[in-house]
């Protein structure tokens, strides 16, 4: 999600049973209160705008992890647990923002670039100062704030996998309102992802304005219909 580090080999057999608090109490203990844990959904979809999450814990709230004990890798989640949990997240928070960029700018920057700018949207809305980022494995450029990447970081980090999932909750429901503007490419269940139905859809269909043309799938439509022939829902 921002500047490429080189990739670490990471051993699977230390990650916790759930993310939890051990990245933010070392920070914590060093007297930064206000450390925010960032991540994104959305990046690898084929429609709609990609999303990031920032969400500030707080430091010193009783039995923080286990009024959070749900919360996993969003990956990992059922759809009904995530929407439960991003309100508990948002109630115990000190503060959280979500911010998004669309497909036009994914499109006009690239994916990597339109990811930074949905981060930057998402810390905007964090009133606090942020003294400290914890980050899933990279590191943001331009964001003058001590950082932290973590390789499997929303499945270590509870205040990552926070972001995560209100990122996730967050684009979910925008795809849903997507697919009453945009029907027929099944959005409200593919969430934008390039699923057998979504594709088959395209290529019946063409591409909608909420569809990626940068990305390859529909790259390869526009290769063989010219924009003027296609018809846009």
């Amino acid at each position: 999600m921002g500047g490429m580090s080189p990739r670490k080999r990471f051993d699977r057999s230390l990650l916790p049973e759930r993310p939890d608090l051990t990245f933010e109490r070392n920070l914590w203990d060093e007297g930064l209160c206000f450390v925010a844990g960032v991540d994104e959904a959305g990046r690898g979809a084929l429609a709609g705008p990609v999303a990031a999450g920032a969400v500030v814990l707080p430091s010193d709230f009783s039995n923080l992890a286990e009024r959070l004990k749900g919360v996993k890798d969003s990956k990992v989640m059922t759809a009904k647990d995530r929407d439960v949990w991003a309100l508990a997240i948002k109630d115990i928070a000190v503060d959280w923002g979500v911010g998004f960029a669309s497909a036009d700018e994914i499109d006009r920057i690239g994916i990597v670039p339109a990811t930074y700018l949905a981060v930057k949207h998402a810390l905007a809305q964090v009133k606090c100062s942020v003294e400290h980022i914890l980050v899933d494995y990279l590191t943001l450029p331009e964001v003058r704030v001590a950082q932290t990447p973590l390789v499997k970081g929303d499945a270590r980090s509870l205040s990552i996998a926070s972001a995560a999932v209100l990122a996730k909750t967050s684009r979910d429901a925008l795809l849903v309102q997507m697919d009453e503007e945009f029907p027929g490419y099944g959005f409200a269940s593919n969430k934008g992802y390039a699923t057998k139905a979504h594709r088959t859809s395209i290529r019946k269909l063409g591409p909608c304005e909420q569809h990626r043309r940068s990305f390859s799938p529909i790259m390869a439509y526009y290769s063989l219909f010219p924009p003027d022939q296609l018809k846009n829902k």
